[in-house]
């Protein structure tokens, strides 16, 4: 009994490790895993950490900093060099600059173009995720499909060869229906290929592994169409983190070259404050009257800069960058517009042809109905050839193909209207929505 329960176990191991295990992960839970584990959206927070500890660098300016500091030495021959301290500390702070006010808002302008970068980088990852699931999605059904097809292309080359054989058929039948199991043998392995390479994208995206990752359709969201419109300069730029980007990206650099511009002829103002405790075995006391250890100093430096040709050059250097920067922007809004537009026509485009390659599938599936009551019941009419199973055969190998072309048009245009939710600004209220219809569930194994 006990030899006969570690072959059971044993066999069950292998058969474990024989079974590729599969993981069916949900949309949501796709999508919130990708956005986790992108290394694009950990760059883009990464630039928005430094842009945040930027602004506060310049904001600090005007706190106060502390330094401190000793002097000790050996016991000095004859008059004391300097001014021998135990410890020293120093203190310095901004009190008012014209500059660093530019300087600042230019900051904040930067802080929020790396904050509507990230933004944009997560919907492009978004985006990104939702389109390889739904093709990892065709992808499965194509193969249980082409696994179908290839049956009855099997089928129908064995009636072929029995009809060839009873002298019904001759061999350019049987080379066509061969010719038709072939085709389908290499879509199939095609379209392994196909899933694999999704499978490898999915699996890279959310950070899983790629054997037997799975979806689930029923986790899909439906997907709500995009309203078409002429949206204006300021619609663009808070439809599209990206344009809405570098235009802040733009007014940072434009703040920058305003306060270029205002450092001449303005004055800036710091505020300085020192203690010393001075040492006595330097001699210091014999030379100095009235000496004692303990010094301290305040006061106020006004600097008022008159001429400085390296700032000029500096100042319209930076002239330079902010209208580069402009016309950067106005660059990517018309590139947004052009895409926009495109999108715009393609995803009716594509909405008329899934509804024909329905309609399509439809009428081959009537067809072929029609054809299986005829060879169950007779046509009744002997003026009209009689169907066979190789018709059978063959309309549901037709049938198959365009239910491939369904799944096809209908991924084309799902891929589509999810660019174009993108592009419209509508993404973020979609994956929200269907965030808060289903549960963000962990991976099944």
């Amino acid at each position: 009994m006990i030899r006969l329960r570690r072959q059971l176990i044993a066999c069950s191991a292998l058969a474990c490790a024989v079974t590729p295990a599969i993981a069916q992960i949900s949309f949501t839970s796709a999508v919130t895993l990708a956005l986790k584990n992108s290394p694009k959206v950990k760059t883009a927070q990464a630039d928005v950490d430094k842009a945040r500890a930027t602004l506060e660098e310049l904001k600090d300016a005007y706190i106060p900093n502390v330094v401190g500091a000793s002097a000790i030495g050996p016991p000095s021959y004859g008059f004391p060099l300097g001014q021998p301290s135990i410890y020293n500390l120093n203190s310095q702070s901004l009190v008012f600059s014209y500059p660093q006010r530019d300087y600042v808002r230019a900051a904040k302008q930067s802080l929020e173009a790396a904050t509507l970068s990230l933004k944009d980088v997560r919907e492009s990852v978004a985006e990104d995720t939702a389109i390889t699931y739904l093709a990892l999605n065709r992808d499965l059904e194509r193969q249980a499909v082409l696994h179908e097809q290839q049956g009855f292309a099997d089928h129908l080359v064995a009636i072929v060869q029995d009809r060839l054989s009873a002298g019904q058929d001759t061999p350019i039948d049987l080379t066509s229906a061969r010719l038709t199991a072939a085709q389908i043998h290499l879509a199939r392995l095609r379209m392994n290929d196909e899933t694999i390479a999704d499978q490898a994208h999915l699996a890279r995206l959310v950070g899983l592994p790629p054997q037997g990752l799975d979806t689930s359709v029923s986790s899909v969201p439906p997907i709500v169409p995009a309203q078409a419109g002429n949206p204006s300069t300021t619609t663009i730029a808070a439809t599209s983190p990206a344009v809405a980007s570098a235009y802040a990206l733009a007014a940072s650099k434009r703040e920058i070259a305003f306060a270029e511009n205002r450092y001449l002829l303005r004055p800036q103002i710091t505020l300085d404050a020192q203690y010393s405790r001075f040492a006595k075995f330097n001699n210091l006391q014999d030379y100095y009257f009235r000496f004692q250890q303990n010094n301290a100093a305040i006061g106020v430096q006004i600097t008022l800069p008159f001429f400085d040709a390296a700032r000029k050059a500096k100042a319209r250097g930076a002239d330079a960058d902010a209208a580069h920067a402009e016309h950067d922007a106005d660059s990517i809004r018309d590139q947004f517009l052009d895409i926009r537009l495109k999108a715009q026509h393609a995803t009716a485009e594509l909405a008329i042809r899934a509804e024909i390659a329905t309609l399509d599938q439809q009428l081959a599936q009537q067809n072929l109905d029609a054809l299986t009551v005829q060879l169950n019941s007779g046509n009744g009419n002997s003026a009209t050839a009689q169907m066979t199973p190789k018709d059978e055969q063959t309309s549901r190998i037709a049938e198959r193909e365009k239910f491939l072309a369904v799944l096809n048009a209908n991924f084309e245009l799902q891929q589509a209207q999810i660019s174009l939710m993108r592009e419209s600004g509508d993404l973020e209220s979609w994956l929200s929505a269907a965030f808060d219809a289903q549960p963000v569930a962990p991976a099944k194994p």
